[in-house]
């Protein structure tokens, strides 16, 4: 029963996926931006999503590529999602979205696909949908492709210390320089500058990862620990906010680790509130 109630989604299908994470727009973010990629251009979405029916309409979905990313799923979606996901094997790097899916397709695949590098079981997922709260930071714009001999190997430093190893690959980083390319060449990339006795460094620096006309998500938020204490983050986080409530979308999100206390306390100083809470396994 469980197989033929789930089936890879296809273009046509597309418009019921979205009104599916219309239900929670800022939990469902992700994936809501990889429908509108696979309604574009379905070469391009890389990966594939898969959609579980319950009486002939859609009840849940879930993302499968490089990250896997639960939407709407009950405890029985949750189980034909684990056993689509077991059958092709692990393919992603890391399991992401609303605490109780994500811990609960980990319950289903630990046996099969651990053990996992780090479960993450307590991030607060934040959202803002008006003026910032505090001075924005006027220094905060967006990267410029000239500055990417400096961005990128700040990029490299938060991945490395958030997620525990280099993005750095065997190709001596092209990809991952391509990726940061991309969002800076896309209008997706923020930095604030400063100039030193040696040059110029990165202060500050976040990226929007996930857009749609209703909000984005942003990730990669960063602040250079020669910078750390000196009220950065906050009037920094606002100045991106107010750019990309005026921009972009009106709703500016993001989630967090749960112990990164002092995250959360700059994040709620700019106006950023709790709306839910989001678990990542990382592989």
């Amino acid at each position: 029963m469980l197989r033929s109630a789930l089936k890879v989604l296809a273009r046509d299908d597309v418009e019921e996926a979205l009104a599916l994470c219309d239900q929670d727009p800022v939990a469902n973010l992700f994936v809501a931006a990889r429908l509108r990629a696979l309604r574009g251009d379905p070469r391009r979405h890389g990966g594939e999503i898969w959609g579980w029916y319950e009486g002939g309409s859609m009840r849940a979905a879930c993302w499968s590529g490089a990250n896997l990313v639960p939407v709407n799923a009950s405890e029985q979606a949750v189980e034909a999602f684990a056993y689509r996901a077991r059958r092709s094997g692990r393919q992603c790097s890391s399991i992401v979205g609303p605490a109780h899916m994500v811990l609960g397709l980990w319950q289903h695949l630990q046996a099969s696909w651990g053990p996992a590098r780090d479960i993450r079981a307590n991030q607060p997922l934040m959202a803002m949908s008006s003026a910032p709260s505090v001075e924005p930071d006027p220094l905060v714009r967006r990267s410029q492709m000239s500055e990417l001999e400096l961005l990128v190997p700040a990029c490299v430093a938060m991945f490395t210390e958030e997620v525990g190893y280099s993005p750095v690959a065997a190709d001596g980083g092209a990809v991952y320089r391509a990726q940061v390319s991309g969002l800076v060449a896309a209008g997706r990339s923020y930095v604030r500058m400063d100039e030193t006795e040696s040059g110029p460094v990165v202060v500050f620096k976040a990226e929007l990862g996930s857009v749609v006309p209703e909000a984005v998500q942003v990730q990669g938020v960063w602040v250079n620990p020669r910078y750390r204490g000196q009220g950065v983050a906050a009037p920094a986080m606002a100045a991106l906010v107010e750019s990309v409530r005026r921009e972009v979308a009106p709703v500016v999100s993001l989630y967090v680790n749960g112990y990164n206390t002092r995250a959360i306390r700059a994040y709620e100083r700019v106006g950023f509130q709790t709306v839910g809470t989001y678990a990542t396994i990382l592989f």
